[in-house]
């Protein structure tokens, strides 16, 4: 039996991904879909129709220790997919904003991959659903030391520094984006890669993936506010297909490991050396 696990999965690509998994899984595998809210997560878990059984789980992602019980209760996994992803809204000020977002993506990211790294089976699958925009050529170059070849532990402290920059209106002095969104996600890509960076060895011996993937524009609700056009964007059910076939593939392939992946190609982490 395999055992997968996503987190923030009540709506949208969450959702969509859990329901993916479980039409192509077998009956005797279990996904196990995540939120915080206990109604919308026992609604979303008796939504899926597919092959694998669904169970839905109470969790807050921003509770370390509560991400640490779960991992403790399962023992082991299979497929550990981090999508929690708190509010950002257009008419709100990075102040009014930075504290839950980065709670729930960085911190939220940065916890489940602690918890359930050294619970993953082998063979198994570890991924954080980032963005194209995790890449460090969105930030001015004087920040691309602060995250390039960081600990896990080393982009944590960063993300603390930042949010404190943001509250104490010091961020642009230090060279950080006006959108929060930018540098919660070149973290999240920089999380990865540090615990990839640890991993990769043993890993890929036993046929393990860790990496960061990007859906693409997806029309959802928290990306309408920020986009105009959405002709080109995927529904999320389009969105989770190259995402469960990078899953539950045969084989890793090791130019993705530790990457940031879309559609099944590498994003380039850095622009001047294309990794």
């Amino acid at each position: 039996m395999r055992i997968a696990l996503v987190t923030g999965a009540n709506q949208g690509i969450g959702y969509a991904l859990v329901e993916e998994l479980a039409n192509r899984m077998s009956p005797e595998d279990l996904v196990l879909l995540t939120g915080r809210n206990p109604e919308r997560v026992a609604a979303a878990a008796a939504r899926v129709q597919g092959k694998a059984r669904v169970e839905g789980r109470v969790l807050d992602v921003t509770d370390g220790d509560a991400v640490q019980r779960l991992a403790d209760e399962l023992g082991a996994v299979d497929i550990v997919v981090s999508n929690a992803v708190g509010p950002l809204e257009p008419g709100k000020t990075p102040v009014e904003q930075v504290d839950e977002f980065a709670d729930v993506a960085n911190l939220g990211a940065q916890y489940i991959l602690r918890a359930f790294g050294p619970i993953l089976r082998p063979g198994g699958r570890l991924i954080v659903v980032a963005s194209s925009l995790g890449t460090l050529e969105q930030l001015p170059e004087q920040l691309w030391g602060r995250f390039d070849g960081a600990s896990l532990d080393d982009v944590e402290k960063v993300v603390e520094e930042w949010r404190t920059a943001v509250h104490d209106g010091t961020a642009a002095a230090h060279g950080w984006p006006e959108w929060i969104n930018l540098p919660s996600k070149v973290a999240q890509v920089a999380a990865v890669r540090a615990v990839a960076a640890e991993r990769r060895e043993d890993d890929l011996a036993a046929g393990t993936l860790v990496a960061s993937v990007c859906p693409g524009l997806v029309d959802t609700r928290a990306s309408r506010p920020w986009f105009d056009d959405f002709s080109q964007a995927k529904s999320p059910a389009e969105a989770v297909r190259p995402l469960a076939d990078l899953i539950l593939a045969d084989q890793v392939d090791p130019d993705l490991y530790g990457e940031l992946v879309r559609d099944g190609e590498v994003v380039p982490w850095k622009p001047t050396t294309g990794r």
